[in-house]
């Protein structure tokens, strides 16, 4: 008998049947994105409060650091920064370490999602190298501002562990921990207000 073939899929509250494997536009809905990412939780949940950091309150801080350095960013981009973790709303956020022990396959799942996704709503399947350095960097402070007010790291240690170029920033950025249902509504609309403003930005025809 030829061997069972191992599933590959997961049902998301939506309807949808994702295959993780081969994942397509079609089968991915925003919905299913926020209420996934407001329930998985930063930093393996040692973070301190009453309910988990979720990956969508991280995704709304590091979009609000993107705006606030770049203004002048274009919301497409805006959105790319907002959805830099999505696909983690299935596979689900790894620390460093372990990503680095489970090395190229977590990396290829996760990239197909990323294409996916941002086929989804829109976005190039490659941002410009510019503008991932610049999401890049609003991660990279928001990790470290998380790290010292959330997760129990020295300030010594958050410095020396997530170095960031712009100090000044951090200086009234206050991290608070709000209800899963809370974020995953903020999130489902900052998506679709940003979609919106991307659309009023198209030129007319």
């Amino acid at each position: 008998m030829p061997a069972k073939q191992r599933r590959a899929w997961q049902r998301m509250l939506s309807g949808r049947r994702l295959d993780l494997l081969d994942p397509t536009p079609v089968d991915i809905e925003i919905e299913d994105i926020a209420h996934g990412l407001a329930f998985v939780a930063r930093w393996n949940g040692q973070t301190r409060g009453d309910w988990p950091y979720s990956v969508a309150e991280h995704s709304l801080l590091v979009e609000h650091i993107f705006h606030r350095l770049n203004p002048e960013t274009e919301p497409v981009w805006r959105l790319a920064a907002l959805l830099h973790d999505a696909p983690e709303y299935v596979i689900g956020d790894m620390i460093s370490p372990v990503k680095a022990a489970l090395g190229q396959e977590y990396g290829a799942m996760d990239e197909r999602l990323t294409i996916a996704i941002h086929r989804r709503f829109g976005l190039p399947t490659e941002i410009p190298v510019s503008i991932k350095k610049r999401i890049k960097s609003a991660d990279r402070i928001s990790a470290r501002l998380e790290a010292v007010q959330i997760a129990g790291f020295t300030p010594g240690e958050a410095k020396r562990l997530f170095p960031i170029s712009n100090e000044r920033v951090l200086s009234d950025l206050e991290i608070k921990i709000r209800p899963p249902a809370a974020v995953r509504a903020e999130f489902a609309s900052s998506v679709s207000q940003l979609l919106h403003d991307i659309d009023r930005a198209k030129p007319v025809k």
